[in-house]
């Protein structure tokens, strides 16, 4: 899977709902993760790890040539991999302006996700939107939008 192939939200919640129980749920997720293009060396750098994640997560986002916001990620934890792949899929062709806006707790709390992560994790699900927020804010700075 490249990040270009990401599943879209609706196909998400598709292929969520045809899960039977949380097992297969959690295997599901652990599946996405699977498929995140490898990081490079230099995307591992320091600046893009995520505070707040008990698992080491790499979270890399530059501007294409349209003005969306390109993202590369990675974590050393399966689960949580899947779940950067889940949060990229919300986010994939918006701009940095529609990244601020948008709530994706509501498309968690759909998913009953936050009722079924353990504390850690959901901590960590919120840092990487934090971040990911921020790191949009910035962005919109940076190009003047």
């Amino acid at each position: 899977m490249t990040m270009s192939n990401l599943p879209n939200k609706e196909k998400l919640i598709r292929n969520f709902s045809r899960c039977h129980d949380w097992e297969e749920k959690y295997l599901y997720i652990i599946e996405l993760g699977a498929q995140l293009p490898a990081l490079t060396a230099q995307q591992r750098h320091p600046n893009n790890l995520i505070n707040g994640c008990q698992s080491q997560v790499w979270i890399e986002m530059t501007l294409a040539e349209d003005g969306t916001v390109l993202f590369a990620g990675d974590s050393d934890a399966a689960i949580v991999k899947g779940l950067v792949v889940m949060v990229f899929s919300l986010y994939q062709h918006l701009l940095p302006q529609q990244i601020i806006k948008l709530d994706i707790k509501s498309f968690f709390a759909d998913l009953e996700l936050s009722q079924h992560l353990t504390p850690g994790r959901s901590q960590g699900l919120e840092a990487m939107v934090r971040t990911i927020r921020a790191r949009a804010e910035c962005l919109c700075m940076q190009t003047n939008v």
